[in-house]
């Protein structure tokens, strides 16, 4: 006699496994696929070599195979960004923050807010921005989220929000040193940093004296920090403050003391030999920055500024 519950076991069995099935059709659908994540990665080393055409020809087969793999909409978004295709990016930066992981929300995030300083579009760039610092202050990550409000800070001051980037920046000193148990090293590189923004805005705001004084305190708060890794943001300070100040022969003295890898301070190096007269000099700096495929915010100053001056702006 057949038990009468073999039908209904073999039956459970059957709908489970094509549920189960169903689930990793789902997975596989929405998970970026190895073919897919190896179109990004060749993607991004043409990116890095200046080929922004061509990388964006491998994200769009990337994304045929995967409609929804973030990486390869970030990527694409960072290439259209270099491009100055600033609407298009963002719609595929836009597509990014829907899809992406939530351990990397935050970078896409600021991936989008980049792409606004890259037009000098500070208030759209606060809005994602400002939504990472939140994340990071309800953590109490008090570290990063002080970093990313100077960086905030930065793109305002760029973008020609003085009073935006001071606010901003007063701001990431007051979260960095809510971190628990500060080392006196660790003060001193806040208050290093704090006075370095300040001589900044001073000098933007054409308060030479102010600028000086905050010079000053930038160095002696280095000095009592002595951390050799930033010792290479002062001349980019002095330097900074020197071409705000219309001394421009010191400014290019300062600035070649600072990183030259850095887009920014070769965008400032060239800024500075074009109102000293040296136009062959400001051309060739200028021509450096646009060597650099790096989508973040010293390059989303520098860039668009670098593209104008060598098209005869």
């Amino acid at each position: 006699m057949k038990s009468p519950y073999c039908v209904p076991i073999l039956l459970v069995t059957f709908v489970v496994g094509i549920t189960c099935m169903g689930r990793a059709a789902r997975a596989q659908a929405t998970a970026p696929s190895d073919d897919a994540q190896a179109l990004v990665k060749q993607g991004q080393k043409l990116n890095s070599e200046g080929k922004q055409d061509e990388a964006l020809k491998l994200y769009q087969q990337a994304l045929e195979k995967s409609p929804n793999s973030y990486e390869a909409h970030l990527e694409s978004g960072v290439a259209l960004d270099l491009k100055g295709d600033y609407a298009s990016a963002r719609e595929h930066l836009k597509r990014a923050i829907e899809v992406v992981p939530a351990d990397q929300k935050n970078r896409a995030l600021r991936m989008m807010a980049f792409s606004y300083a890259f037009e000098s579009n500070s208030d759209e760039a606060e809005k994602y921005e400002k939504q990472v610092f939140d994340a990071l202050l309800a953590k109490s990550d008090f570290d990063a989220a002080a970093g990313v409000a100077n960086e905030l800070a930065r793109i305002k001051l760029e973008s020609g929000d003085i009073d935006g980037a001071a606010s901003w920046y007063k701001t990431g000193y007051v979260t960095g040193m809510r971190k628990t148990e500060m080392k006196d090293a660790d003060k001193n590189l806040w208050a290093f940093r704090w006075a370095h923004a300040q001589a900044r805005i001073a000098a933007r705001r054409g308060q030479r004296d102010e600028a000086q004084k905050q010079v000053a305190a930038a160095k002696a708060a280095l000095e009592k920090a002595n951390n050799p890794d930033q010792a290479q943001f002062f001349p980019y300070l002095t330097g900074y403050v020197a071409f705000y100040g219309g001394d421009y022969e010191t400014a290019i003295t300062e600035l070649k003391k600072a990183n030259q890898q850095d887009p920014f301070i070769l965008m400032l190096l060239g800024q500075s030999y074009e109102k000293a007269g040296d136009a062959a000099r400001a051309k060739e700096y200028y021509g450096k920055v646009m060597a650099n495929n790096g989508h973040s915010p010293t390059n989303a100053f520098a860039r668009p500024v670098a593209r104008k001056k060598l098209a005869g702006g």
